[in-house]
């Protein structure tokens, strides 16, 4: 489990750090037409929004190609359209100034196929820069020695300063089924009023909302982490606070496993800056569907214009802490299977789990256990076909459903509520005569915390396979298709800091998978 300053951090760079350095993170937009084709070369850049005496911001071009790119290519930056009210700056020692253009060269790049960052840009609003000034950037990249080149163009925009600031933590205390206030607080330092508001909220499973509102926006499905973004209509002048009305909170899950502590943060924005931050983390244009439990509003705690960006987003966020009392665990059992059939035929096989309760499992927070299974084939046979959900653990690659290994690590991604069964769903060839067995180990804990159950006893069970029978499970060479079902969960990319703060590893943010739940 990741300590409390790491998840700090995790949530500070994918929220408020996402308007200054995140905002070189590529979204996965459609790529700009190319002036003259070159292959290989799809280029995306970000858009920015700076005020006077504000932050700066970090633009970036990248080519979005995920072949492998080894050419050196020169880079022209044309910034005679921004020139007159934003500064816009290399921020590396490969490019040189001649007026408006840079030139920067950018050599060759052993990437192995991730995405290619070609140059990064400081930008900043000059002294006597306007509200709604507004210019492009253009970008021309040619691959050294080739004919051809790749234009892309990106918007620099002025947006008049407010600085909105909030509390830093939020600490909240209740037990499964409890409903917790959470008055989320918002302060214009500024000396211009800021006109409306929006505010999202990212938390691990167990922060639900306790109402949904009409005025805010839900991601869906039952995800360990959740999101919803709310909007206000709402003028916060000079030196004022605003929160939440009364009726807003969270509520902890009936099913949740105690004790336990899950992690949250919200983040205010003007809405410039909230369209600008949910294109640079390819958030989509609408979250989810809007509730319908009336409107939730700002009320005043103390006491229109152009389009405004706040000038230091740095102070924008609250990170939450939820501490879930009480005393409620879960058992999960571990399940094996026995399959017969000729030697030389290719069976099914059904291995996993089920959580006989009461509380629900691979529900995150720092407490409660993740559920990893380890599948060890029997030496006779061979995964001709394995579930996308599991990794050969040799395989320092992670790819999910390899052929071939004997021994696999499985898990899924979801809340495993009481009575629900996990599949991982198999075809093995039989190669040899006679019994053998393998087993399915359940581990209940994080990678470096074991959390134990309420039965450990049950966390292992056996794998028998018998060659030479009448065929069983067995089926044809073909095996046919897995029956994998259920949600889809690639969802938001700023929510992948948290599944990384519940301690569940990286590889599960990059390698999201659908599973079958069988109630």
């Amino acid at each position: 489990m990741l300590t409390h300053s790491t998840r700090r951090w995790l949530a500070g760079l994918g929220v408020a750090g996402a308007l200054v350095a995140a905002s070189a993170t590529p979204a996965f937009a459609a790529p700009a037409a190319l002036a003259a084709p070159v292959e290989n070369l799809d280029l995306y850049a970000n858009n920015v929004i700076v005020a006077p005496g504000g932050t700066e911001k970090w633009l970036t071009l990248f080519s979005l190609t995920t072949e492998r790119q080894p050419d050196d290519y020169t880079i022209k930056v044309d910034r005679s359209k921004v020139y007159g009210f934003a500064d816009v700056e290399s921020s590396g020692d490969n490019c040189t100034e001649s007026g408006a253009i840079l030139t920067c060269k950018v050599e060759d790049q052993d990437d192995d196929g991730s995405y290619l960052n070609l140059v990064s840009l400081v930008v900043r609003a000059k002294a006597d820069a306007k509200p709604d000034q507004k210019g492009e950037l253009s970008f021309t990249v040619t691959p050294d020695g080739k004919s051809g080149s790749a234009s892309y163009s990106s918007t620099v925009e002025i947006g008049e300063g407010v600085d909105l600031t909030t509390n830093e933590s939020l600490e909240l205390k209740g037990a499964p089924g409890a409903t917790l206030k959470a008055p989320f607080q918002v302060t214009n330092r500024g000396e211009v009023p800021a006109k409306d508001a929006v505010l999202y909220v990212v938390g691990a499973d167990g922060l639900q909302p306790s109402k949904r509102y009409e005025n805010c926006e839900y991601t869906e499905g039952p995800l360990h982490d959740f999101a919803f973004v709310c909007r206000f209509d709402t003028t916060i002048g000079e030196n004022s606070s605003f929160r939440l009305d009364d009726s807003f909170g969270f509520t902890v899950p009936a099913d949740s496993w105690a004790p336990n502590a899950f992690g949250g943060f919200s983040t205010w924005f003007t809405p410039a800056d909230w369209d600008e931050y949910r294109s640079v983390a390819e958030l989509p244009a609408k979250l989810g569907p809007n509730g319908t439990e009336g409107e939730l509003k700002l009320e005043p705690v103390m006491n229109l214009r152009s389009r405004q960006t706040d000038v230091n987003p740095l102070d924008n966020s609250t990170w939450v802490d939820l501490q879930v009392t009480g005393d409620q665990r879960a058992d999960v059992a571990a399940r094996g299977a026995t399959v017969t059939g000729d030697v030389g035929a290719t069976v099914a096989l059904t291995v996993g789990y089920v959580n006989n309760g009461p509380a629900a499992v691979n529900a995150g927070g720092g407490e409660s256990p993740w559920i990893g299974t380890t599948v060890t084939l029997p030496k006779g046979v061979t995964a001709v076909r394995a579930s996308e959900n599991c990794f050969d653990s040799e395989d320092d690659g992670w790819e999910p459903g390899k052929p071939g290994a004997r021994v696999y690590r499985c898990f899924v991604d979801g809340s495993i509520k009481k009575g629900e069964k996990v599949d991982y769903e198999f075809q093995v060839r039989i190669d040899q005569a006679g019994d053998q067995a393998g087993e399915v180990t359940l581990r209940t804990g994080h990678e470096e915390t074991e959390i134990k159950d309420l039965n450990p006893a049950n966390d292992t069970a056996q794998i028998l396979v018998n060659g030479g029978g009448d065929g069983g499970q067995g089926g044809g060479d073909d095996g046919g298709s897995l029956p994998v079902t259920g949600q889809s969960t690639g969802l938001i990319v700023g929510l992948g800091a948290l599944l990384l703060a519940a301690g569940l590893g990286g590889y599960l943010v990059a390698k999201r998978r659908r599973t079958r739940f069988v109630a």
